[in-house]
């Protein structure tokens, strides 16, 4: 697909995805038998909820068919959320994945694993869990120090100050359950 069919395809659908609260990280189509796979993949600061990929999808179908974007060929349009792999690429990405365990491979020093405590406009603040008993450390690291970064998945994470403030962690939190959002 061409360039100034994604931005089309981006003008169309970023206004109804922004009117909804919600960031629009990723649109692609790509081929599938005679068909293509129109999909969009969308995020908010509060997670992503099936009822609000249902409503968007209601109104993205609505536009493309008024609009047509993409020809008079058939397509499949997929509305969800990131899944839990999705790499740690904008600022926003680490705000939202604050208290969560993450991987980051630096650009010098290789790979480091730690909590992520806090994000400024500049870096992170990330607690390294300590070696052998011994006690964790803080770290600052600056964007331009990660070459990527992605969350860890973990079964037994620890109950965040919020959290603990309702008395562990909420299976229904949008944020423990990584499928909950997606549609």
């Amino acid at each position: 697909m061409s360039t100034t069919q994604i931005d089309r395809l981006r003008g169309l659908l970023e206004p109804l995805v922004t009117e909804r609260g919600l960031d629009l990280e990723e649109l692609t189509v790509t081929p599938a038998g005679k068909r293509r796979v129109l999909r969009v993949v969308v995020d908010s600061d509060a997670g992503v909820r099936l009822d609000a990929c249902a409503e968007l999808s209601r109104a993205a179908s609505a536009a493309l068919d008024e609009d047509d974007p993409m020809g008079s060929a058939p397509y499949v349009l997929e509305v969800t959320s990131p899944g839990a792999d999705r790499p740690l690429t904008e600022p926003r990405h680490y705000r939202r994945a604050v208290g969560r365990l993450i991987t980051a491979r630096l650009h010098e020093g290789g790979d480091l694993t730690a909590r992520l405590l806090a994000v400024d406009a500049s870096g992170l603040d990330l607690e390294v869990p300590g070696v052998k008993g011994r006690k964790p450390t803080r770290r600052r690291v600056e964007f331009g120090e990660i070459a990527r970064a992605r969350v860890e998945i973990e079964f037994n994470r620890p109950a965040a100050p919020e959290d603990a403030a309702r008395g562990g962690n909420d299976s229904n939190d949008s944020n423990d359950n990584e499928s909950d959002g997606e549609a």
